[in-house]
């Protein structure tokens, strides 16, 4: 069998797509992709990279690597109220492994092209396993969600559920519970969901946004810190599923939803006075306050943050 080049690997797993958007110009096969930018808005760029045993397990679905990779960029185009572009994908790869490439690419082009993504370019290189995406999208000017903006007496809402995914990991290091909580708390950690509709429909109203990426508490603070400003939040407040409130009832480890990442789900302030504009599925777990740092309560308590979530080189 004939050894795939560089540029055949590219050709045969990653020039298939079925959808091109507009703005592209120029896509795969020339030295740059070139876009075009409507007047009145902005490019959001963002840039995620996911490495071997690092941010996935070597027996990781490439299927649902392929999605999670490519998911994990559009969620933070959501976070700024972004609408997907395009996207490039640089591989380094420890070999050619044909039939790993044909599930990672299906698994990627296929949700790219729910979202009317266009894959315009990248670059491939030979090393231990690692997965680089920069995402492109739109955002009318000076309207971009960021973190820096929420305010005094803002709720502070969060979509879907959290702890899902964190629930996942812990079942690949080999925590047992039910096989219909097994399946779903996996499918959250493999295959997030990126809150693109929400994202756009947070634009005008929200005043702050973060996806949630390293735990719910971790990037809660970025909001605080950037925004100067504190918050409190009831614990009792949290959106749980019935797997999550399992894993609590079973372990008694109630900082799981709070700490835990890998959700995608959106948190954002939005002011009382438009919170009655929101139409998408949302909780409201707290409010933000004048006083600097974030307040946990719990049962009525006051509780003590000793961890808020994943950081690297920690």
């Amino acid at each position: 069998m004939q050894t795939l080049t560089e540029f055949s690997l590219i050709q045969r797993f990653f020039t298939q797509q079925r959808v091109k958007n507009p703005l592209t110009d120029l896509g795969i096969g020339d030295d740059c992709a070139l876009l075009s930018v409507p007047d009145g808005y902005q490019l959001a760029i963002t840039t995620d990279t996911m490495v071997e045993n690092v941010h996935f397990f070597a027996d990781a679905d490439p299927e649902q690597l392929g999605h999670k990779l490519l998911a994990v960029n559009l969620s933070d185009l959501a976070s700024m109220g972004a609408q997907p572009l395009s996207v490039t994908l640089a591989l380094t790869l420890p070999k050619v492994d044909e039939v790993w490439l044909a599930a990672f690419s299906k698994g990627f082009l296929s949700l790219a092209e729910q979202h009317s993504v266009d894959l315009i370019g990248g670059d491939t290189t030979s090393g231990p396993l690692t997965l680089t995406v920069q995402a492109l999208g739109l955002v009318p000017k000076g309207k971009a969600l960021r973190r820096s903006t929420a305010q005094v007496g803002d709720y502070i809402y969060l979509t879907g559920t959290i702890g899902d995914a964190g629930l996942g990991l812990k079942i690949k290091q080999g925590y047992v519970c039910s096989q219909v909580h097994t399946e779903s708390a996996l499918a959250r950690f493999n295959k997030p969901n990126p809150q693109v509709p929400a994202g756009l429909a947070l634009l005008h109203i929200a005043n702050a946004c973060i996806d949630i990426s390293d735990g719910l508490l971790a990037d809660l603070d970025h909001i605080l810190e950037q925004s100067q400003v504190g918050a409190r939040l009831d614990w009792e407040l949290l959106p749980l599923s019935e797997a999550v409130h399992s894993y609590i009832k079973e372990t008694g480890d109630w900082s799981l939803p709070l700490i835990a990442g890998d959700d995608y789900e959106l948190c954002f302030t939005i002011s009382p006075e438009k919170a009655a504009l929101l139409t998408m599925p949302c909780t409201k777990i707290g409010v933000i306050e004048a006083l600097p740092k974030l307040r946990l309560y719990k049962s009525g308590l006051l509780q003590s943050l000793t961890s808020k979530g994943y950081e690297h080189f920690s």
